[in-house]
């Protein structure tokens, strides 16, 4: 992979990880207008580090609130930090499952099938469409909310099904507050993604070619350098602007790519 490339490809990541348009659907389709012919392995592994560097700028961004839950945390009492992270705790419960069963099946995903990103990208307008309907509320998440968007989270685990957009959409169809479901949906994924590169760093699966080392690297600063940009403007975007904006992108994209993967090769 191209240092280039790889730059393009993390900024891609850092500024779709934060809006409701997928970020592994637009990466898959960045590597196939790049010509990346990487095997679904190794285009997982280059996946999971921009997901990494996405996750530390989070961290960055919502400092206040990690140190916030950390401090309640740290007091071991059954006060409000302890119950949004147990919260936190259920919502991942699905996405663990299908990673530890089905990690197999999922990274055959990844292997540039643009049609599928296409109609996943469709089913994210759909969905963020109904849930622009939604009235708006002052509800917060519960526990059995919890679970019920961590199975958005698992099903967006598929390229071109957005992870923020079917969590924030499933969080505010339930009625829960936008603002509040935004603010759950972003903190919620920082565990998933430690402990994904933790479960790869002690199986072995992050052995990279020395030769992709420098992209990698590349890949990675400019997905956390465009994740810290977007995460403090686009956060203020998704909790203000109608979902039925990303809606019609999604919408626009998912058709295109769609109609590339039937017309567009020889």
């Amino acid at each position: 992979m191209e240092i280039i490339d790889a730059i393009i490809l993390g900024i891609i990541q850092g500024l779709t990880e934060f809006l409701p348009v997928s970020s592994s659907g637009h990466l898959e389709l960045g590597k196939a207008i790049l010509g990346d012919n990487s095997v679904p392995e190794e285009s997982l592994l280059f996946t999971v580090v921009l997901h990494f560097a996405t996750a530390l700028s989070t961290i960055v961004v919502f400092r206040k609130d990690v140190w916030e839950i950390l401090r309640g945390l740290l007091q071991l009492q059954w006060n409000e930090e302890a119950r949004f992270s147990l919260k936190i705790i259920i919502s991942m419960l699905p996405a663990v499952f299908v990673g530890l069963f089905f990690e197999e099946e999922l990274e055959a995903f990844f292997g540039g099938n643009i049609q599928l990103v296409g109609f996943m990208l469709i089913v994210t307008a759909v969905l963020l469409y109904f849930a622009d309907k939604a009235k708006d509320t002052e509800k917060k998440v519960s526990f059995g909310n919890a679970f019920i968007v961590g199975l958005a989270q698992a099903i967006a685990m598929l390229p071109g099904i957005s992870r923020s957009g079917a969590t924030i959409s499933t969080s505010v169809l339930l009625g829960v507050d936008k603002t509040k479901a935004a603010r759950f949906s972003f903190l919620m994924v920082v565990p998933l993604i430690f402990g994904k590169i933790a479960k790869d760093i002690m199986s072995g699966d992050l052995t990279a070619n020395g030769d992709n080392n420098i992209a990698m690297i590349a890949g990675f600063v400019a997905a956390f350098v465009a994740g810290l940009a977007a995460c403090t403007w686009m956060i203020q975007l998704v909790k203000k602007s109608k979902l039925s904006y990303f809606a019609i992108y999604c919408l626009i994209v998912g058709l295109i790519a769609v109609g590339f993967s039937i017309w567009g090769n020889p």
